[in-house]
């Protein structure tokens, strides 16, 4: 089955200062098509990383730019290597092109649905290329006038899924590729952050160490401090259907998650670390 979509692939601010914020799982849009095929409950894309433009929306005050996806992670997955290849080699994922929810029921309302290779191939020409191509684009034009940039791959996921953690998930999830993507004492002082967080935990490299991009794009060597901020959407949301967005809850723990932006920014900012 062939696909094609009329929406962009991604949402685009370019800022002034040497911070990308990179959201690839906030896209909802199923082209029709394409969401005749998926369950009813996968219409709801109830996997989505619902309102993070809202909860990020000071990005702008800190001069950072932000990439945000356009479509549903069911379409494709933006946070997978291209190639489908697992990122977490013996635990249960999601691919390229998922073809379950996070509960582990089906997407495709028929198995006949279910994308072939070609399919495969062309959602990743229209969407996931389109997306990666300005996110290197992006990085590149900021070392060239700063130097050091920082990439901030920005997610959040129910509190509780039996399929990929036990128990409730901490609040504050971040991943450094286990130290490969970004300067040991810059994740450090993030975890610190978010540990004096009053209220909410936080983990550095736990269940969730960063996906492809935080893993293809972070290089402190060749000046690219990049971190992935897996949040609990309990922090924030109603994590049920509607899915809404809760601003008292969500004012709580804003003001830690901006803290660790503007941290990540003085520390590129700052004198350069021999």
């Amino acid at each position: 089955m062939a696909f094609t979509t009329t929406e962009p692939s991604f949402r685009f601010r370019q800022g002034t200062r040497p911070l990308l914020i990179s959201m690839p799982h906030v896209g909802t849009h199923v082209p029709p098509a394409l969401a005749a095929r998926f369950t009813d409950e996968a219409r709801h894309v109830p996997d989505t990383d619902w309102h993070l433009e809202q909860l990020y929306d000071f990005a702008d005050a800190l001069g950072a730019s932000v990439l945000a996806a356009t479509h549903s992670r069911y379409v494709v997955d933006l946070n997978r290597p291209p190639d489908g290849a697992s990122l977490y080699p013996g635990q249960s994922v999601t691919g390229l092109c998922p073809v379950d929810t996070f509960d582990d029921t089906p997407v495709y309302a028929d198995a006949a649905d279910v994308p072939g290779d070609e399919e495969v191939a062309q959602r990743r020409d229209a969407i996931w290329q389109p997306y990666h191509r300005q996110l290197q684009a992006e990085l590149e034009r900021m070392k060239a006038v700063h130097g050091t940039v920082a990439l901030w791959d920005a997610h959040s996921i129910r509190s509780v899924l039996p399929r990929f953690f036990e128990g409730k998930l901490p609040d504050l999830n971040l991943g450094t590729g286990n130290g490969i993507s970004c300067d040991p004492a810059l994740a450090e002082t993030l975890l610190g952050i978010g540990k004096s967080a009053t209220g909410y935990t936080a983990v550095l490299n736990g269940r969730f160490k960063g996906g492809h991009i935080t893993r293809q794009y972070g290089s402190p060597a060749g000046g690219v401090q990049a971190v992935q901020l897996e949040m609990t959407q309990s922090s924030y949301m109603q994590e049920k259907l509607p899915f809404d967005y809760l601003p008292e809850v969500a004012a709580g723990v804003q003001p830690h998650v901006r803290r660790m932006l503007e941290a990540v920014l003085a520390y590129v900012e700052g004198p350069r670390k021999g």
